[in-house]
């Protein structure tokens, strides 16, 4: 069972979370994923300690745990994580989906497999958001798109994907969202054009996207306890400034439908906690192969929600859903005090 020592530690609060989840929901299969390094020194003590709760529990595991790099399923970046996946004791276990990419620009692994979608592939046809002056203050604007490639057309819901059977959604594919431009000071845009691709810039440490390989692994950040800090977003490959929330979108395989919140920081951390949704998929299918269950696509077309909910900040959100301001108050000196969580309230900490 999971050790009280490791209960103790808020960063574990959310796993506890997720085992009563599929404890008292009955669950008959689990798919569990986190960073790669709770698989290396204390905490693979936990990793293991969380293995034997499920089968206390009745659940299955398979094993060996795997990591997984995104790349493998036509995501254009590098981005392993730990999967484990199980069901109840005495149903089929599913298996870790194969790879069925190498990265773009690299023949160093899985050589004999096709090369997947690069910077290039997934950026190339967006509008350079530098010619959209409302993009200084909103973070949408109608304007003019290139040519996509076969991996930006999927995204964009020009070309039909055989194997998504999500709903489709209505939406202006004319209108670039997400998109608010950051204020870079010459010297650090010269820095920028001096930085070769696939190179980080010395200063800033920031990563120069390479047109034809992939992107580094998109982070989400620190959380507000230890500062708030937001993970330093890549140089683009062809501009001289940092890449903006729907490109960032674009290298973690999310469709162009799919809007964040309108601050540069809460979008950038919506996606670097996100799962690659071309990953989720892969790991999905091997549940649903499992049950022996054929998808469908539904007709059915949804409309989006109502866009002024991405504009709320913290506060706003948290007085219209009748809950308690998750981020907390800040002391005298700005730094953020922590909150004390019970079991129905966990921290959400990245571990």
């Amino acid at each position: 069972m999971i050790g009280q020592r490791a209960l103790d530690d808020p960063r574990n609060a959310l796993v506890k979370e997720f085992v009563r989840l599929v404890s008292e929901l009955d669950a008959n299969y689990f798919v569990f994923e986190n960073v790669k390094g709770i698989t290396v020194g204390k905490h693979a003590t936990f990793l293991q300690e969380l293995i034997e709760t499920f089968n206390a529990l009745g659940y299955e595991v398979l094993m060996p745990w795997r990591v997984l790099n995104a790349v493998w399923y036509g995501v254009p970046q590098s981005r392993e994580r730990l999967f484990l996946m199980g069901c109840k004791a005495g149903r089929e276990l599913p298996s870790y989906p194969l790879a069925k990419y190498r990265a773009a620009g690299s023949d160093a692994t899985f050589s004999e497999l096709p090369e997947g979608p690069s910077c290039r592939d997934a950026l190339g046809d967006l509008p350079d958001a530098e010619r959209y002056s409302t993009l200084n203050l909103h973070d949408a604007v109608r304007a003019k798109w290139g040519d996509p490639s076969q991996y930006a057309a999927m995204l964009h819901g020009v070309v039909r994907d055989g194997r998504d059977f999500s709903y489709r959604r209505e939406y202006d594919q004319s209108l670039l969202t997400s998109s608010l431009r950051t204020e870079h000071s010459e010297i650090s845009r010269r820095r920028f054009r001096e930085t070769g691709q696939g190179s980080v810039e010395p200063i800033s440490r920031f990563f120069r996207l390479p047109a034809d390989g992939v992107s580094n692994t998109l982070r989400a950040g620190t959380d507000s306890a230890r500062g708030a800090f937001t993970s330093p977003r890549p140089i683009h490959y062809e501009f001289a400034r940092c890449i903006t929330v729907r490109e960032m979108a674009r290298l973690h395989s999310f469709p162009d439908w799919f809007r964040f919140h309108q601050t540069k920081w809460h979008g950038a951390r919506q996606i670097g906690n996100a799962v690659p949704p071309l990953m989720a998929r892969a790991v999905a299918g091997q549940i649903i192969a499992a049950l022996g269950f054929r998808p469908v696509k539904p007709r059915q077309i949804i409309e989006l929600g109502d866009p002024d909910f991405l504009q709320l900040d913290m506060g706003e959100a948290a007085s219209m859903f009748g809950i308690e301001n998750p981020i907390g108050q800040r002391d005298r000196k700005g730094q953020t005090k922590r909150r004390q969580w019970d079991d129905r309230q966990p921290q959400v900490l990245s571990i």
